[in-house]
């Protein structure tokens, strides 16, 4: 798995997560992720929207216009029933993953 591979999966999944809460714009989702992860993780429009569009286009998320809380339209996106399992698993699959990776970096000797 190459690098560009590990980030959009991680982008992805961030991606998905942002949306369990309920439907959000594109603008609201970069937001919350920046917001959650303390600053860290700062996903550029040029990275987020073709992510929001390779979901739906994946069926993981579905979308819909509406009105942002300043009242200009905007398009909200909304976890579907397979963006849910996808999520679920991933999350999952991310947990055992950084647990191994936590496990190596606290292993003593070489």
């Amino acid at each position: 798995m190459g690098g560009s591979d590990v980030f959009t999966g991680t982008l992805d999944l961030v991606v998905l997560r942002a949306m369990r809460g309920g439907p959000l714009h594109g603008y609201a989702i970069g937001r919350w992720i920046r917001d959650t992860s303390a600053d860290v993780l700062k996903i550029e429009e040029g990275a987020l929207y073709p992510a929001l569009h390779r979901l739906e286009k994946k069926k993981h998320l579905s979308s819909k216009w509406g009105e942002t809380e300043l009242g200009r339209p905007a398009k909200f996106y909304r976890l579907t029933p397979l963006g849910r399992k996808i999520l679920a698993r991933e999350e999952d699959r991310w947990r055992r993953h950084a647990a191994a990776v936590a496990a190596v970096l606290g292993a003593e000797g070489r």
